[in-house]
């Protein structure tokens, strides 16, 4: 059987412009010679619509848009996502597949397993089905999933559920099982999904074509990489990663080599270009703004953002202090020509000043503090702020996960912005960022890279000065966020406790920050944002 696969880029809630990406792909498809189409999980609406599904119109309108699709379908069918009404208790809402081809009833499968982890939040709004079965489709008995129907082995963090939908399904006859899918990026996840579809394949000796949604909605990139799998478990096709596609695929074609993925440092690369260019595009913005500072963290900002948006569209500013190394401007200006971006120097020297002097009898007989410090990104953002109310641009903010981890940053300086793209990037990762992208020439200058990271918002000031090695911080804060491990648990590893007790507290007393910080790209298996969810004002101490 050959079957389409229509890897395509939906926006969440628009149900216009997804059916006619929907119409399209399955028609290129079709006259390709595919028998069936897949699309992605709640193609028509966009994933996750979250509590748009509650607005009284937003439901309906998508089972219209549904009805306007069966319409385009012809004899060869369309397996596609939408949201449906739960006529029963529970739930309001069900995630459903359905099946819609010329001259039959509209047949619905719906969603058994509702992640309720991480970023995932299902059961707030569908019900899961009762009960799974194969479905006939043009003589084939097909057992259809939605994502996390599939996730069901060992690859999830723990075991969730006493369900296996794939194992009744095969149990119950299918002879071909599909996925359609929203499964969204964490870095080395496309690999393992590769691996969980090719043993569950081989396992229950049945093929298996996964559809995948690729492209950014808000806090979340879904990295495409669509398969299909042998019943042998060998691979028989893998769609790009990061960019809509679309593909035929017989049942019966040969296994290739394993799947293909890639390195760590690019898979990075091309998450945030995509996440930071749908986030523009979806949001309704054409170019940004950002603060160079001839650090490593606005360098790799502004790479990513040339690579997504274009050098025309990217837009810098140097805004230096008394503080300023003039090797930080040099480096700054020389990134910029590298890039072929803008990069006025607008020095905040004066307005420094005048801010010092205003608070100069407030502040009398008190020494110079973080205060003073404070006062300097708080002051950039003002510059940086009326850029992008004058000129519509999207203001970057280029804190890392690190910074933000700990608080080594300042609230409503330079943590302001419309989007952080390296929020959940740890600062070792932002070195490995940037000699991926310098691989082929220097556009970061190597000074940026190799001289000791720093603020510089007093004399001769360096991040470790009040930071251990960030090789160190980000192993211990990754245990203690990503692995939710207590201070203690840490400690019985071998980590020194003065160290892991001041990271922890730092951590927890900073959350009021990270609440406050702007949306950022989810790209580690835990963020800080949606899927992180900590109380402020708490007291539990390990």
């Amino acid at each position: 059987m050959k079957i389409g696969l229509a890897q395509i880029n939906p926006t969440v809630g628009d149900l216009k412009g997804n059916l006619e990406k929907i119409v399209e792909a399955y028609r290129q498809l079709v006259a390709q010679g595919a028998e069936l189409v897949l699309s992605p999980e709640l193609a028509i609406t966009g994933y996750p619509p979250q509590d748009l599904v509650f607005k009284s119109r937003f439901v309906p309108l998508n089972l219209e848009a549904l009805k306007l699709l069966r319409a385009e379908v012809g004899d060869v069918p369309l397996i596609t996502g939408c949201v449906d009404y739960n006529p029963g208790s529970g739930r309001p809402f069900r995630n459903a597949a359905v099946i819609l081809q010329r001259g039959q009833p509209l047949r619905s499968v719906f969603k058994s397993l509702l992640p309720t982890y991480d970023v995932f939040d299902e059961d707030r709004y569908f019900q899961p089905a009762e009960s799974v079965a194969p479905v006939e489709i043009n003589g084939r008995r097909i057992g259809i999933t939605i994502c996390e129907d599939i996730w069901t082995e060992k690859y999830l963090p723990r075991r969730l559920y006493d369900f296996d939908p794939l194992a009744a399904l095969v149990q119950a006859g299918a002879e071909l099982i599909v996925n359609i899918s929203a499964s969204p990026f964490c870095v080395g996840k496309p690999l393992r999904r590769c691996e969980m579809l090719s043993a569950l394949a081989a396992r229950h000796r049945v093929p298996i074509f996964y559809c995948n949604a690729t492209g950014g909605n808000d806090q979340l990139v879904f990295d495409g990489n669509s398969l299909a799998i042998g019943a042998n478990g060998g691979l028989l096709a893998q769609l790009p990663a990061f960019e809509e596609a679309l593909q035929i695929v017989d049942t019966d074609a040969p296994s290739l080599p394993g799947c293909q993925p890639m390195c760590e440092a690019q898979e990075l690369f091309e998450a945030l270009s995509l996440g930071l260019r749908d986030y523009l595009r979806k949001c309704g913005f054409k170019s940004v703004v950002l603060g160079l500072s001839g650090g490593i963290d606005s360098a790799v900002t502004a790479a990513i953002a040339v690579h997504a948006l274009g050098a025309e569209n990217v837009h810098g500013v140097a805004m230096p202090t008394q503080f300023s190394s003039q090797g930080s401007i040099d480096d700054a200006l020389a990134l910029a020509r590298n890039l072929c971006i803008r990069c006025p120097v607008i020095s905040i020297q004066s307005p420094f000043e005048t801010f010092r002097a205003l608070l100069a009898p407030e502040f009398a007989g008190l020494p110079e503090d973080t205060t003073e410090e404070n006062m300097q990104p708080r002051l950039r953002c003002m510059v940086l702020m009326a850029l992008s109310n004058k000129h519509g641009h999207l203001l970057l903010s280029t804190g890392n996960k690190s910074e933000l981890a700990v608080g080594y940053c300042t609230l409503y300086g330079d943590m302001a912005g419309g989007l952080a793209i390296l929020s959940d990037v740890p600062k070792t990762q932002v070195y490995a960022l940037a000699r991926y992208i310098n691989r082929e020439r220097e556009l970061i200058p190597r000074s940026s890279i190799e001289k000791p990271p720093s603020a510089e918002l007093k004399p001769d000031q360096t991040d470790q000065d009040t930071l251990p090695p960030y090789d160190l911080l980000d192993r211990i804060f990754s245990l203690y966020v990503e692995e939710n491990l207590t201070a203690r648990d840490i400690i019985a590893q071998g980590f020194d406790e003065k160290t892991v007790r001041w990271v922890a507290r730092k951590v927890d007393l900073n959350e009021y920050k990270r609440e406050q910080a702007a949306p950022g790209i989810k790209v580690t298996s835990r963020a800080f944002g949606m899927g992180r969810r900590m109380p402020i004002a708490q007291r539990f101490v390990d």
